[in-house]
């Protein structure tokens, strides 16, 4: 067997959001803090299970906080949960991204000036309750497949604007969309899609369509989207496997390989993808390891 190598793709793992909402907390837990996080900070049971360690453990309500501090994470909060906090006598410490907090304040100007809002992604996801929660139901739908966007009659809306969540792979969405578009007398479309996670996604479609690579890890939490849309881009091509960390790994994967390419999701810590690479080593007698990111 020749050595194997990996490659990584040029773009991969946390995005600015994700890293700022880490590190906010971090700063946060080292001062003495004291608070805890309402939901994961971020889609990533190992980060979960630092900020644990740390002291800052994660509640599913607001009820639930003992601490003085309640933590939003970076997938943003209904904007009533501030004032709910508040009430409870919380201070808050708001780790929110900044592409969602443009999409709260887009979304609610495009309500405004008269559009009807239609949010392209999971109904269950905690970005996009952070959007809806608040308005008034008749204002908005969530839509996620083509057939939900074909069971709306969209002539009823003079004016409709669409949102993306921001972690989803637009292009996979672009059938609903049209389906909406062909419905309707007037749509508009957000540029919503956070920049790093297009950066992610074309990324891992160069790695996908490179010809020396025989199969990809992409590397992310369970409840990460974006890390399983990484996923679906990949598997198109290669073999691709959806894996939280080392632990997951099957020496059989690697039994023909030569060339293993790894992506990570926007949520994924460093130090987890270099663990993977580590655990490769163990597994591949003859690996060797050459790990350098792809350079375009």
């Amino acid at each position: 067997m020749l050595a194997m190598k990996v490659k990584r793709a040029e773009k991969y793992g946390f995005c600015s959001g994700v890293r700022i909402a880490d590190l906010k907390v971090k700063r946060f837990a080292a001062a003495g803090g004291r608070g805890a996080v309402l939901g994961q900070l971020v889609h990533n049971e190992r980060v979960v299970e630092e900020m644990e360690t740390l002291g800052v453990r994660t509640v599913d309500g607001l009820a639930a906080a003992q601490e003085p501090t309640i933590i939003f994470s970076a997938h943003g909060v209904p904007p009533s949960l501030h004032e709910r906090a508040r009430s409870a006598g919380l201070t808050i410490l708001d780790t929110t991204c900044k592409f969602v907090y443009d999409l709260h304040r887009e979304s609610i100007a495009a309500l405004a000036e008269g559009y009807h809002l239609v949010f392209i992604g999971d109904p269950k996801h905690r970005e996009v309750i952070g959007y809806t929660n608040d308005l008034d139901a008749s204002t908005y739908h969530i839509i996620s497949t083509r057939e939900g966007a074909e069971s709306v009659d969209w002539s009823q809306y003079a004016r409709i604007k669409v949102f993306y969540q921001t972690t989803l792979n637009a292009e996979e969405f672009e059938d609903v969309v049209q389906s909406i578009e062909r419905r309707a007398a007037r749509v508009e479309r957000a540029d919503t899609i956070c920049y790093a996670t297009k950066q992610n996604q074309d990324a891992a479609r160069v790695l996908a369509g490179d010809p020396d690579i025989d199969l990809i890890l992409v590397i992310g939490g369970t409840k990460s989207a974006n890390t399983r849309h990484l996923w679906e881009i990949c598997r198109e091509s290669k073999p691709s496997y959806l894996v939280q960390g080392a632990e997951d790994l099957d020496a059989e994967w690697f039994r023909e390989a030569n060339v293993v390419g790894v992506t990570a999701g926007a949520s994924t810590p460093d130090y987890v993808i270099d663990e993977v690479e580590a655990r490769i080593a163990e597994l591949v007698p003859a690996f060797a390891m050459s790990a350098a990111a792809v350079s375009g």
